[in-house]
């Protein structure tokens, strides 16, 4: 865009918050012109790295014979534990549990215990496979049931939430039940698997470019293991192709490989592991058992829960601390329990250790709620739907407002978006017809199910809800920005882009988005917790405004005007009763010698929370949404179809409707791959066999519901003061995919005439909808 063109005519800018403007590389996307690290021309003498992985879950390492991995032609180093110069310790959280390199002990299958840099990638892999190691086995276990059964061994301290008296109460409830909940796990399956290149500089210092969600965390754990100071340092991400969770912490590994490599060699070193490497040496998200005890009465109303979530976390801690917090955090989903014990059990087993995924827990807790819900439905003989709404959290003042963790509900309109969707979706109808369909098909069976979504918004950690960002205008009307999120896809860049855009009334084609990377904003948070836009666009805000309040300052002490007649309007400034161009504007306050730049920062207002308490307020706002879904399933096979979905979803004050609707869209596919064609499977030697596209199904196109009908709430505005009255995007519709688990289980339950729950488990796969409805058929 030409930026020094003028339109006096023109009234509006291009691209303002709230305008529905494309993703700003969708075009590059489209046409593969996007610039990934793979893509980044390789510097001169550029070296590779691969990975020498382990092939025990758990043993000893007796002895390693690496000399035909160092004779292999075109090789330069093998890398071994003792080769790193500080700590040997990538841990996200500070427990210095796991190691970069294995060292005595491996714990998981395709666990690394060496590196290998060569001239090429392909030497580097294949020198790799030529070691030779001795092992002495040690007992494993893999699973959530064999490792409670070998003394359940934890990972990190577990939480409890409390509230009332759950044991006293559940034991005057008219009526109560127990029951056990599985949930799988789900492999991130990013296009872009990981990847990172360093590139040594002089002295101390090291370049990196990372496919991370976490630049700030590869900068630390580098300057740690390199035994330099951070300011050494510098992480660069331009965008990743596709991160979902897996990129916060699991990319610590190839870029301190690659760094230690290149400050050894002194050259430049790349690491990009293929697809069945990337799968099975890093991690997922964490499968869980849930075990609960309620109690209820005959209308269906809650009296009591208590529920133990036990998680598979792998062999160290990671991320597993807040995902089982979080899973607790959500295990209300939208509905109120007046008396409730829940306790998380993060479980050490010989895996790889399990990470952040999106929703990061919540979709586990908030399943093993609608599972309640369900076993109470069919108890009572009820429409699920009526279950849901007559336990929904109340409005202020009706005493049922108060989480298990004792956060109040203050924006609370759970039950207009499900009112809303249960009439434009024409859920009654709907599900009377498909009873009466079920009572003559005797082969296909249909289901329906309406499911609601409350996520809460914020780290629960509360020193990550902060960021930085920079703002520069250049004398010719240009904008400069940078901040610390990163861009996945989500479309986080094109959302802040808009909102200096918008401060400074400007077509966005003005603002050019630049690289994240740790040079410019410091100390950022990962872009995590659907909180990027929130964090990130208050903090370019900030900055705008700084950069905003200088320039009326300056117009209204030159032109001799009050402050309030200096008026932005679309690429152009009135000062007084005279218009100039935002370009001439801004040369004139650079020629008066104006700072022109700013550095924005912004922290999450009124969160506070106690873990040891198990008290507080860990979340800033709640994102609310629901979903109505229809399937078909043949009781002879177990395979499924999608027919329809409709879904309603609170996104606030959308800042970009087009990118909103199409992650709610993406976010409801891949939950739906979650609940039903995503398996992860170890076998009996603790090796992970679902290692690739080929035994891993993720869904296809064809997949998606047949008939799919995505709204934004439109009249939702966010209650507290974020960035233009938007809500968080990225996670909560995610879980909008249960009322796809939950329609499977009403085709299911008409094998028995709706008289029994079928607990269904997750992943639904068409083998496991055949042997519930095997099982069904016996009752």
């Amino acid at each position: 865009m030409d930026t020094t063109s003028f339109d006096k005519t023109k009234t509006e800018i291009d691209g303002p918050m709230h305008a529905s403007l494309r993703h700003d590389s969708a075009h590059k996307h489209v046409t593969g012109s996007a610039e990934y690290i793979d893509d980044i021309p390789e510097p001169a003498g550029l070296i590779h790295g691969a990975l020498g992985l382990s092939d025990r879950a758990h043993a000893e390492i007796v002895s390693m014979d690496l000399s035909e991995v160092e004779k292999t032609p075109g090789v330069l180093w093998v890398m071994v534990a003792k080769d790193v110069p500080g700590e040997n310790d990538i841990s996200s959280g500070g427990r210095h549990d796991e190691p970069l390199l294995a060292e005595t002990k491996v714990e998981f299958h395709g666990q690394p215990i060496f590196a290998v840099f060569a001239e090429t990638r392909d030497i580097a892999r294949k020198a790799a496979r030529k070691a030779k190691i001795t092992y002495k086995d040690l007992p494993h276990f893999t699973d959530i049931d064999t490792a409670i059964e070998n003394g359940g061994a934890l990972v990190i301290d577990p939480m409890t939430l409390k509230r009332g008296d759950a044991k006293l109460e559940m034991d005057v409830a008219p009526r109560r039940l127990t029951g056990t909940m599985r949930i799988g796990g789900q492999e991130h399956f990013y296009l872009e698997s990981h990847i990172a290149m360093a590139v040594p500089g002089e002295d101390d210092e090291v370049t990196l470019w990372s496919s991370t969600q976490h630049p700030s965390e590869i900068q630390h754990i580098v300057s740690h293991l390199l035994q330099v100071p951070s300011n050494a340092v510098t992480v660069q991400v331009r965008r990743m192709g596709g991160g979902f969770g897996g990129k916060e912490t699991q990319g610590n590994q190839f870029a301190a490989l690659c760094a230690i490599a290149a400050k050894k060699l002194n050259r430049a070193v790349k690491i990009r592991p293929d697809r069945d490497e990337d799968m099975s040496a890093t991690g997922k998200r964490h499968d869980f058992r849930v075990d609960y005890e309620l109690g209820f009465d005959e209308e269906g109303r809650i009296h009591a829960v208590d529920a133990t979530y036990a998680a598979r976390c792998g062999f160290s801690s990671d991320l597993s601390g807040p995902v089982t917090d979080r899973a607790l955090f959500h295990a209300d989903s939208s509905y109120f329990y007046p008396h409730v014990h829940l306790t998380s059990r993060p479980l050490k087993t010989h895996t790889v250790s399990n990470t952040a995924f999106r929703g990061f827990g919540g979709p586990q807790g908030m399943l093993g709620a609608e599972r309640f819900i369900e076993e109470i439905a069919y108890a009572v003989g009820k429409d699920p739907l009526d279950i849901r709404k007559l336990n929904f959290y109340g409005g202020t003042g009706s005493g049922r407002t108060t989480t298990p963790y004792h956060q109040e509900v203050e924006d609370n309109i759970i039950a207009r978006i499900v009112e809303e969707l249960e009439t434009s979706s024409d859920y009654r109808a709907r599900r009377e017809a498909i009873i009466e369909f079920n009572k003559t098909s005797p082969i296909i069976r249909k289901g329906i199910a309406l499911t609601p979504v409350k996520f809460g918004i914020s780290f629960t950690m509360t020193a990550f809800n902060q960021a930085g960002a920079l703002v520069h205008i250049y004398n010719d009307g240009s904008i400069h920005l940078n901040h610390g999120g990163t861009e996945m896809g989500q479309g986080l860049y094109t959302k802040v882009a808009q909102v200096v855009a918008d401060a400074f009334q400007v077509d966005i084609g003005r603002v050019k988005i630049t690289a994240t990377t740790t040079g410019k904003v410091p100390n950022t948070s990962a872009t995590a917790a659907s909180s990027g836009t929130d964090l990130n666009g208050m903090a370019a805000y900030d900055a705008a405004r700084q950069i905003r309040e200088r320039l009326v300052k300056f117009a209204a002490e030159n032109w001799n005007v009050p402050e309030e007649e200096v008026v932005f309007l679309p690429n152009r400034v009135r000062i007084g009763l005279e218009e100039i161009a935002f370009n001439d504007f801004i040369k004139k306050a650079y020629f008066a010698r104006v700072q022109l730049s700013a550095a924005g920062f912004y922290k999450t207002p009124k969160i506070h929370w106690d873990r040891a308490a198990g008290r507080g307020t860990p979340f800033y706002y709640f994102a609310y949404g629901a979903a109505c879904s229809e399937v078909s399933i043949d009781t002879l096979t177990g395979e499924y179809m999608m027919e329809r979905t409709d879904i309603l979803h609170d996104v606030g004050k959308s800042l970009n409707p087009a990118i909103d609707i199409g992650q709610i869209e993406g976010a409801f596919v891949q939950g739906m791959g979650w609940l039903t064609t995503e398996e992860l499977w170890w076998d009996g030697k603790g090796r992970l066999r679902t290692h690739a596209p080929s035994t891993y199904k993720i869904p296809l196109a064809s997949d998606r519901p047949k008939s799919f009908n995505v709204r934004l709430a439109e009249w939702a505005e966010n209650a507290e003061p974020t960035i233009g009255r938007s809500k968080a995007v990225g996670e909560p519709p995610f879980m909008l995919a249960i009322s796809v688990l939950e329609a499977l289980s009403m085709a299911v339950a008409s094998v028995a005439d709706y008289k029994v729950c079928p607990r269904l488990d997750a992943p639904a796969t068409p083998e496991r909808v055949l042997m519930a409805v095997e099982r069904l058929k016996k009752v």
